[in-house]
């Protein structure tokens, strides 16, 4: 609904939890459907005529348009593409589009295990030429000092790389099976309690309130 010249627009605030909220979901909707299509592979294969393809290969077919979709309705929703999800999609494309062209689920395997090494790298990488990404990034949202934030980056590259180890763990070590419930259910939970637990660290360097953006 349009707003009059006498409604004040809706908080700003409100405005970044709800866009919040979306993102969320729109990241959460292609693994959910990744997880069905794969727990459904035989129905999903004789849905596209292929009765004998592999189920992760079935799941594979109906997560790269999802993935494209959701990164579109994000963009739509919020006028915005963040960047992670961004690498994710062409990532996606390009391993998924190797899965399905080779018959070979090596490729979507391996995946995740890429993609966090290249947030690693890259914010490594913009540690050491003196940029600090995630402050780029975030900078709206938390009010900390250059020192939070250099120990942020830091932190984070260390994390991304030990998703990216135990993702080829997972994936070279145990069951296909497995390896999808770990990328669906395993994933996200770490990754937010992880990111939760830097909130102290985020506390223990403010912004003195003279350096805060208004």
């Amino acid at each position: 609904m349009a707003l009059t010249p006498d409604q004040p627009a809706p908080p700003k605030e409100k405005q970044v939890k709800g866009s919040a909220w979306v993102k969320l979901l729109l990241e959460l909707g292609p693994l959910m459907i990744f997880f069905f299509a794969y727990n459904r592979g035989d129905a999903v294969g004789d849905w596209l005529g292929q009765p004998d393809m592999k189920p992760i290969i079935a799941a594979t077919v109906v997560f790269v348009p999802t993935m494209v979709l959701s990164v579109l309705a994000s963009f739509w929703i919020t006028r915005e593409v963040a960047v992670m999800p961004l690498v994710s999609l062409v990532l996606v494309v390009v391993f998924g589009g190797l899965t399905i062209w080779l018959n070979d689920e090596t490729f979507i395997k391996m995946k995740p295990t890429i993609l966090n090494l290249i947030f690693a790298v890259v914010l490594m990488t913009g540690l050491y030429f003196g940029k600090m990404f995630l402050k780029m990034i975030f900078q709206e949202g938390w009010a900390i000092t250059d020192r939070g934030w250099y120990l942020l980056t830091i932190r984070w590259s260390i994390f991304f790389v030990f998703m990216a180890i135990l993702n080829e763990v997972i994936w070279r070590n145990f069951s296909e099976d497995f390896w999808v419930a770990f990328k669906v259910w395993g994933n996200l939970p770490i990754t937010l309690a992880f990111a939760v637990f830097q909130m102290r660290l985020v506390w223990q360097h403010p912004l003195p309130e003279e350096e805060k953006p208004a």
